[in-house]
C-alpha cells in the first residue's frame, strides 16, 4: 500500500516541478543555515577547548599586583613586582599542587649566526614543563641544577627552530638573547595556535636564574617574577587550592585584613568553561535563527498542500467513491508533504556541508560538522513535514465524496 502511494506522491510532485522546487527552497535554506551555523559554533568551541588545554591541565595563574599611575589608573596585572621565586616554592608545597612554576616573559630578538628572529622569551624553572605538560620531543629540558647554576642553555619551539636554523639540526647550536649566548639543548613538539591566534611554537625557554642574572639584570628585584603557574591534581580541587594560595600569599606578603590582595589568581579551567558555555549559547542562537527558516519552509509546504488539495478535489472524490478510506487519503497527502520536507532537508544538508567546508578555508579554525546536527536536521524536517502537512491532509480526508465530485 505504501509503495503505490509513494509512487503517486512522486508523480504528483513531479507534475509541478517548479512549484515543488520553490516550496522546498525554504527547507533547503533553513537546513543549510542550521548545519553551517552549528558547524561554525562547534569549531569555535573546539578551538577554545584546544587552546585552554594547551595552556596546561587544571591550571591556576597567579599574577603580580597592578601598578597605578599618579591619576590612579591601573597599568594591569603583573606591572608591579610582588611575587617571588620563594612564593612559588611555598605554593608547590601545598596539598593538591602538582607543580608551581615562577615565570617571566618578554619579547626579544634572538640571533643565530647571521639570522635574527623576533620571538617571545619565557624564563622559568623545570617545573614549567610539568605545569604546561609540554616536554621536548628532541633533546631534553634543562635540569634544576642547571637552573640554580644559571647555565646558559635553552629550549626552543618549532617555529623558532625553523626560522633560525631552517633545515639544520638546532641541537647543540648557539643562540644569542640580548647579547648573551645560550646553547640549544631541546626542541618542543608542535603545540599550535593559542587564544587570539598566538603561535605557541614561537618561543624560547630559558632557565629563570640565567635570565635574571644575565639577560634581565641583577639587583634587588632579581628574585621577583610576574606570574606563577600552578598545576592542580584534579578539577575538583581547584577552588580549595585557589583559596589556599590566596591565604598563603596574604600571610607571606604581610597583608592585613583591610588590605587588598597585591596579586590576582585566574582559574583557566573556569575561564575555559565560561568560553565554552558562551560559544555554546551563541551556537544555539545561530541554530535558532536558522530554525526560523525551517518554520517558514514548513508554512510554505502547508500552503502548497492546501492548494494541491483544492486542485485535486475531484480526484479525491473519485478515490472515495470507489472505496478509498479517509485514512488512505490523509496518508497520501501526508506522504507528499513529508517527501517535500525530506528532499529539501537532504539538499540543505549537502549545501550546508559544502558551505561549512568552504567557509573553513577562510576562518582561523576548522569548522566541525556534527553527525548529531545532521540527524537532528532530518528529524526536525520530518516533524515539520508531518506537522504542517497534517491540516491539508485532514482537510482532504474530510471532503464529502459527492461534493468533491460535483466540483
Amino acid at each position: 500500500m505504501i509503495g503505490p502511494m509513494l509512487a503517486e506522491a512522486v508523480s504528483a510532485l513531479s507534475a509541478n516541478r517548479l512549484r515543488s522546487g520553490l516550496t522546498m527552497l525554504g527547507m533547503i535554506i533553513g537546513v543549510a543555515a542550521v548545519i553551517l551555523m552549528l558547524s561554525i559554533g562547534s569549531g569555535v568551541q573546539q578551538q577554545v577547548s584546544t587552546s585552554i588545554a594547551a595552556l596546561g591541565s587544571n591550571l591556576l595563574i597567579v599574577n603580580s599586583g597592578a601598578a597605578r599611575t599618579g591619576g590612579g589608573f591601573s597599568q594591569g596585572a603583573g606591572s608591579r613586582p610582588t611575587l617571588t621565586i620563594d612564593d612559588a616554592d611555598a605554593i608547590a608545597k601545598l596539598p593538591q599542587v602538582v607543580a608551581a612554576a615562577p615565570q617571566n616573559s618578554f619579547p626579544a630578538q634572538v640571533v643565530a649566526g647571521p639570522i635574527n628572529w623576533a620571538t617571545n622569551v619565557t624564563t622559568s624553572t623545570p617545573a614549567w614543563f610539568v605545569v604546561q605538560g609540554w616536554f621536548p620531543e628532541e633533546g631534553r629540558a634543562f635540569s634544576a641544577m642547571e637552573e640554580r647554576q644559571a647555565a646558559r642553555v635553552a629550549v626552543i619551539g618549532q617555529t623558532t627552530a625553523r626560522e633560525l636554523f631552517g633545515a639544520s639540526d638546532p641541537l647543540g647550536q648557539m643562540i644569542r638573547v640580548r647579547g648573551v649566548s645560550f646553547r640549544v639543548i631541546g626542541i618542543l613538539p608542535i603545540r599550535g595556535q593559542g587564544i587570539g591566534g598566538v603561535d605557541r611554537d614561537d618561543v624560547v625557554v630559558l632557565p629563570l636564574t640565567s635570565a635574571l642574572r644575565l639577560v634581565q639584570g641583577g639587583g634587588a628585584f632579581r628574585r621577583f617574577v610576574r606570574t606563577i603557574s600552578v598545576s592542580v591534581e584534579t578539577p575538583e580541587a581547584m577552588p580549595a587550592t585557589e583559596q589556599a594560595i590566596t591565604d598563603l600569599l596574604r600571610r607571606r606578603h604581610g597583608l592585613s585584613q583591610r588590605q587588598e590582595n597585591d596579586f590576582s589568581i585566574t582559574n583557566l579551567t573556569a575561564v575555559g568553561q565560561t568560553f565554552e558555555e558562551t560559544t555554546g549559547a551563541i551556537s544555539l542562537l545561530l541554530g535558532a535563527i536558522g530554525g526560523i527558516s525551517l518554520v517558514v519552509g514548513g508554512i510554505g509546504i502547508m500552503n502548497i498542500m492546501l492548494v494541491s488539495v483544492t486542485e485535486r478535489t475531484r480526484e479525491i472524490g473519485i478515490r472515495m467513491a470507489i472505496g478509498a478510506p479517509r485514512a488512505a487519503v490523509r496518508l497520501q497527502f501526508l506522504l507528499e508533504a513529508l517527501m517535500l520536507s525530506l528532499v529539501g532537508c537532504l539538499a540543505g544538508v549537502l549545501i550546508g556541508t559544502g558551505l561549512s567546508i568552504l567557509v573553513s578555508g577562510f576562518l582561523p579554525f576548522p569548522t566541525v560538522i556534527s553527525p548529531l546536527s545532521v540527524v537532528m536536521a532530518f528529524a526536525i524536517s520530518a516533524a515539520i513535514g508531518i506537522f504542517f502537512g497534517w491540516w491539508p491532509a485532514t482537510r482532504a480526508a474530510r471532503l464529502s465524496p459527492i461534493e468533491a465530485l460535483r466540483s
